[in-house]
C-alpha cells in the first residue's frame, strides 16, 4: 500500500472512530458533497469535471466554572479530471485533512490548537492581510487550505481584542508568500483590534523565516539563503452612510543574498446596498503591490480594481457577477454567476471571461482556475 493510500486510510479510521464517540457526547456530524462540470477555452478547449466530500465533525462539553471545550474534524477528499482534444487525460485525487483543532473557551477568552483557518482585516476581495489562507471571493464554496498552530484571543468588555498565535510545521507556501517557511522553525505574531469612531482599526505583525533556496541562487556556499521575515498591517472599517474600509500591508525581509528587501500592498474600498427592488448590494475596491528598496518609496508593482454586485431575484434565485481590471497589464476577469438554493441543495452557474493566463490567486486544487473564456455548473448538497 502506498504512503498516499495509508494516510487516506488513516483519516477516514480516526474519523470513523471520533463519529462513533460523538454519539455520547454534544456533537454535531455534517458534511458537504459537491461536483462541477467546466468547459473553457485558454487557447485550446478543455473539459474539468471532479467530486468532492467534506465531512466535518463537531465535537462540544462544558467543563464548568464557564468553561467550554471543544473540538472539530474534517477531511477534504476529491478526484477531478480534465480532458483536452488530442492530449492525454488528466487525473488528480487527494485526501487530507481540512480542519482538525482543540478549543478551550469562556464568554471572553478564547484558545485554539492544531489545523485551523486565521484569518482577519476588513477587505473583501484583494486582501493585504491574506497571510494565512487564499480565498477566492470567485469560489462558491470557499475553500482553502490553512494552518498548523495555536491562537489565543481575549475580547475586552468594549470590544477591544487581542490575538497571539505561533505557527508550526506548514511547510508549503500561504497566502500571498512566494518563498515557504523554513523547515522546523516557528512563527508567531499577534493583532490589536480596537472599536474607533463608528468602526474599528487594527494593527497585526507576523514573523518567520523565509526558505529562498528556489528563488535565488546560492552562489556561495557561506552565504545563507534564509531571510527573516516582518510583516506589518494595519486595516480599519467605518460605516458613514457607506461602508468604508482600507487595509495595507508591509514585508520586510534580511535575506544574506541579493533581492528586493520590501514589499508593499495597500487596499481600498467601499459598499452600498441600493433600494433597487430586494437590494442591490454593491462594493468596489482598489488593490496595489510594489516592491520597493524602502518601505514608503516608489517601487514595480501593479494594480487592480474590481467592482462587484449581487441581487436576490426572489427566495432561491440570487444573481451576482465582479469585474476585475489589471490595469497594468490592460487586462480584464469577468464572472457572473445564478445560484438557486432548494433546502439542502445549492446550484450555480458560472460563466467567465477572463485572460488566458491568470495573474490573481486561485483557491485550492481540485477547481476551476477560470482561465479563459468558458463556464462551470456546480451542484452542492449539504447534510
Amino acid at each position: 500500500m502506498t504512503s498516499g493510500k495509508r494516510r487516506a486510510v488513516s483519516c477516514w479510521i480516526v474519523f470513523a472512530c471520533l463519529a462513533q464517540a460523538a454519539r455520547s457526547q454534544t456533537g454535531d456530524l455534517h458534511g458537504q458533497a459537491s461536483a462541477w462540470f467546466a468547459p473553457n477555452s485558454d487557447g485550446t478547449t478543455q473539459y474539468q469535471t471532479g467530486i468532492r466530500y467534506i465531512p466535518d465533525l463537531l465535537l462540544s462539553d462544558k467543563l464548568g466554572d464557564g468553561v467550554d471545550a471543544g473540538m472539530e474534524l474534517s477531511l477534504n477528499s476529491y478526484a477531478a479530471a480534465r480532458f483536452a482534444g488530442g492530449v492525454i487525460p488528466s487525473y488528480e485525487a487527494n485526501l487530507k485533512p481540512y480542519r482538525g483543532w482543540l478549543r478551550l473557551s469562556t464568554d471572553r477568552f478564547e484558545f485554539r490548537a492544531g489545523l485551523q483557518k486565521i484569518n482577519f482585516g476588513s477587505a473583501q476581495i484583494f486582501r493585504p492581510l491574506m497571510w494565512f489562507d487564499r480565498i477566492d471571493p470567485r469560489d462558491p464554496l470557499q475553500l482553502t487550505d490553512v494552518v498548523y498552530g495555536a491562537l489565543a484571543r481575549y475580547y475586552f468588555q468594549n470590544n477591544f481584542n487581542i490575538w497571539l498565535w505561533g505557527l508550526y510545521g506548514n511547510s508549503n507556501t500561504k497566502g500571498w508568500e512566494i518563498a515557504p517557511t523554513e523547515s522546523r522553525t516557528a512563527e508567531y505574531g499577534g493583532r490589536i483590534q480596537s472599536p474607533l469612531l463608528t468602526g474599528e482599526i487594527g494593527l497585526t505583525y507576523h514573523h518567520r523565516r523565509a526558505d529562498m533556496r528556489d528563488l535565488i541562487p546560492v552562489l556561495a556556499s557561506q552565504r545563507s539563503p534564509f531571510a527573516p521575515e516582518d510583516r506589518f498591517g494595519i486595516d480599519g472599517k467605518w460605516d458613514l452612510g457607506i461602508g468604508l474600509w482600507g487595509e495595507g500591508a508591509i514585508v520586510r525581509q534580511e535575506p544574506d543574498l541579493p533581492g528586493v528587501l520590501y514589499g508593499r500592498q495597500w487596499t481600498v474600498g467601499a459598499d452600498y446596498t441600493f433600494d433597487v427592488g430586494s437590494g442591490l448590494y454593491a462594493a468596489t475596491e482598489y488593490f496595489r503591490s510594489d516592491s520597493p528598496v524602502k518601505p514608503f518609496t516608489s517601487g514595480p508593482g501593479s494594480g487592480f480594481s474590481a467592482l462587484t454586485v449581487n441581487y436576490p431575484v426572489n427566495m432561491v434565485d440570487r444573481i451576482s457577477a465582479i469585474v476585475y481590471r489589471d490595469w497594468t497589464n490592460d487586462k480584464w476577469y469577468r464572472l457572473i454567476t445564478w445560484q438557486r438554493t432548494l433546502d439542502n441543495w445549492s446550484f450555480y452557474l458560472l460563466g467567465f471571461w477572463d485572460p488566458d493566463a491568470v495573474e490573481i490567486p486561485n483557491s485550492q486544487a481540485g477547481t476551476n482556475s477560470f482561465a479563459g473564456v468558458g463556464f462551470q455548473f456546480i451542484m452542492i448538497f449539504n447534510h
